[in-house]
């Protein structure tokens, strides 16, 4: 009877132990639960940090387009020299301001004008000497005008478009040089013809002609 006594007491004494240690481990905090909380809050935060920085990056993007747009919206009214050296050709058209605002009106209705904007972006850039501005202009028009995601995605081949992927692991203002003159003469063969034949550029020259005449 006394070894059963001492039995029991002693297997209760062991269910008390395994419910004390039970109890101890359900309250202590889980290491694991704990480090996967700081885990998944530091992935939170690094995800909204990362876009704040693209919202910012597109709202000082979109102020750098709407002053190179009103720049361009303001050019003076061409004069009659002018809009007839346009025909004599493309290269005389696109170093001429007025003659690029104009061409770029016809490239609208033509739904293509962001080969205009792509290359006035890459002339933007290649007077840049700030090497955090080369970064960031180049990753706008990269995001703007080369990714095929951008509904503004210009027309490239393959070969290009594996140079600038290249040339943006570390961006310069030539960057996009390759792709610039691609798009130059893109323009040059297709739009530019048809810009010749379109009734801006006739308005433009009979315009003029009549006042020449009046004069």
């Amino acid at each position: 009877m006394g070894g059963g006594r001492s039995e029991t007491s002693a297997l209760s004494g062991a269910g008390e132990a395994r419910g004390l240690t039970t109890t101890q481990n359900s309250q202590r905090p889980n290491a694991c639960c704990f480090c996967w909380c700081c885990c998944c809050s530091c992935s939170c935060l690094t995800v909204r940090n990362e876009e704040e920085r693209r919202k910012r990056r597109r709202r000082k993007r979109i102020s750098q387009e709407t002053k190179m747009e009103a720049k361009l919206e303001t050019c003076p009214k061409p004069s009659v020299e002018e809009v007839q050296m346009w025909s004599q050709s493309f290269d005389k058209l696109m170093r001429n301001p007025a003659g690029r605002n104009v061409f770029r009106e016809f490239l609208r209705t033509e739904y293509s004008e962001e080969n205009m904007l792509f290359w006035l972006a890459c002339e933007d850039l290649k007077q840049e000497i700030n090497k955090s501005a080369i970064e960031e202009k180049a990753r706008s028009i990269y995001e703007d005008y080369i990714s095929i995601l951008s509904p503004k995605e210009v027309s490239l081949d393959a070969r290009v478009r594996e140079v600038i992927n290249r040339k943006m692991q570390d961006p310069t203002p030539h960057t996009f040089e390759d792709a610039q003159l691609q798009i130059y003469t893109l323009m040059h063969r297709d739009s530019y013809p048809r810009f010749l034949s379109s009734s801006i550029y006739k308005a433009l020259v009979q315009g003029g002609s009549r006042t020449s005449s009046e004069s």
